[in-house]
C-alpha cells in the first residue's frame, strides 16, 4: 500500500471516532456513574464537536453528502444539549 492510499483510507474515518468515543463516554456518565442528564448533555456536545470536524474537511464518505452529515449530527447534538440542560437545571427555567 502507498502513501496516498494509507492516507486516504485514514482519512475516511473522519468524525466518527470522535463521536464514538463520546458516546462510550456518555454512557459511563449516564449508566455508570448515575447522571443521565449530563450523560445527554455530554454526547450532545460531541456530536455537535463531530459536525464541526466533518464541515471542516474530516471523512471522505461516499454514501451521503458533506451537508447532510452536518446538518443531522448538528441538529441532533444541539436537541440534546438543550433538553438535557432544559432537564438538568428544570427548577430554574421560567416555564412554570
Amino acid at each position: 500500500m502507498n502513501a496516498r492510499a494509507a492516507a486516504v483510507n485514514e482519512e475516511r474515518w473522519g468524525a466518527y471516532p470522535l463521536v464514538l468515543g463520546g458516546a462510550l463516554a456518555a454512557l459511563v456518565l449516564a449508566l455508570v456513574l448515575g447522571l443521565p442528564y449530563w450523560g445527554g448533555i455530554a454526547m450532545g456536545a460531541v456530536m455537535t464537536l463531530g459536525a464541526l470536524a466533518r464541515l471542516a474537511g474530516g471523512g471522505r464518505l461516499a454514501v451521503r453528502r458533506k451537508a447532510t452529515d452536518v446538518v443531522t449530527l448538528g441538529g441532533l447534538g444541539v436537541v440534546l444539549m438543550v433538553a438535557g440542560i432544559i432537564l438538568e437545571f428544570k427548577d430554574l427555567m421560567p416555564m412554570r
